[in-house]
């Protein structure tokens, strides 16, 4: 039911700009928007290029995909109709199916349904959802770093060739690496910024980690609270095979409360946070998966970690 806020009769009181008509007086109709094109050439121009470019890149991935399916068609029907003793060619076949084909399809496919703004998860860069946004940081880099490092945790190396490899050959002899590389995930459009770990007893198949993303200068986290930095902290409980797209990837545990509630009891045991403030149901919980396909569970809730040092101005406050 519409309030009413006019006066007595209906009557509006006040100027005559914000008062109602009278009895029997026609309502005046309110113009249409102007929903026709532009009549600067300038903005005409530039809607025309980008609009080129999306069809080109969208031109251009689709015929990448079709020419990987048909690698993997050529070298699955065309070798396995030869005899048994081309099974081989499965190992070709996974990789280009994994690393290329399937992946192509995510990214195509996802930008077509994922908004392209923060939603409270990570996504993965092929463009599916990933690992849920279930912390936030104030604090500058340099105390983010020293506290994390304080607390136990470990910074993860970078993604490189050699770093992979000493992964993969750690994953495979069981010899534990209690800096290596987590993969990236995206929040921003930026992959994480920093990334931290601890290891269980020398076995880099199972480690807790976390992932930190700086935040856009003026950026705020819906309901206007200003944070330095959001964060995604799961655990990893073994290596596996993507469900959407069949990499090698770590498979991480469901319940990720604990996970975050874990990593800010870390903190607090060391000493290294000022206050943690809760802000129940920031996002609705939710049960799902994540950019491999491992379940997730989540009560929805974001702890904000304060790493107020003395002697750094009171970003909270200011």
């Amino acid at each position: 039911m519409t309030p009413d806020l006019g006066g007595p009769n209906g009557a509006g009181s006040g100027s005559s700009h914000g008062s109602s008509p009278g009895h029997g007086q026609p309502r005046a109709v309110p113009r249409e928007p102007d929903h026709s094109r532009s009549s600067n050439a300038v903005e005409r121009r530039q809607s025309r290029w980008a609009t080129v470019l999306a069809v080109l890149q969208r031109v251009l991935y689709l015929v990448v995909t079709v020419a990987v399916g048909w690698a993997v068609w050529f070298f699955l029907l065309s070798r396995l109709s030869r005899g048994p003793e081309q099974a081989w060619v499965f190992l070709p076949v996974w990789l280009i199916l994994a690393y290329a084909l399937l992946p192509r399809v995510h990214k195509i496919l996802s930008s077509l349904y994922i908004p392209d703004y923060f939603i409270g998860r990570a996504r993965t860069g092929d463009g599916v959802l990933g690992d849920p946004v279930n912390l936030a940081v104030v604090g500058t880099e340099e105390e983010l770093r020293r506290a994390m490092r304080t607390a136990g945790w470990v910074e993860a190396d970078p993604i490189t060739p050699a770093t992979a490899w000493h992964t993969l050959t750690s994953t495979v002899l069981g010899r534990s690496y209690p800096a290596a590389p987590v993969s990236s995930l995206y929040v921003f459009g930026n992959r994480q910024d920093l990334a931290f770990q601890r290891e269980i007893d020398g076995n880099p198949r199972k480690r807790h980690h976390v992932r930190f993303w700086k935040c856009p200068p003026g950026w705020m986290l819906p309901g206007g609270l200003s944070v330095d930095w959001v964060g995604a902290g799961t655990y990893d409980r073994s290596v596996g095979l993507s469900l959407f797209t069949f990499q090698i990837t770590h498979k991480i545990a469901d319940r990720t409360d604990e996970e975050r509630d874990f990593i800010i009891a870390t903190l607090e045991a060391a000493d290294a946070v000022e206050s943690v403030h809760v802000i129940l149901n920031y996002s609705s919980g939710y049960h799902h998966r994540n950019g491999g396909g491992d379940a997730i569970r989540t009560d929805g809730h974001l702890p904000i970690i304060d790493l107020y040092e003395p002697g750094r101005p009171d970003v909270v406050g200011s």
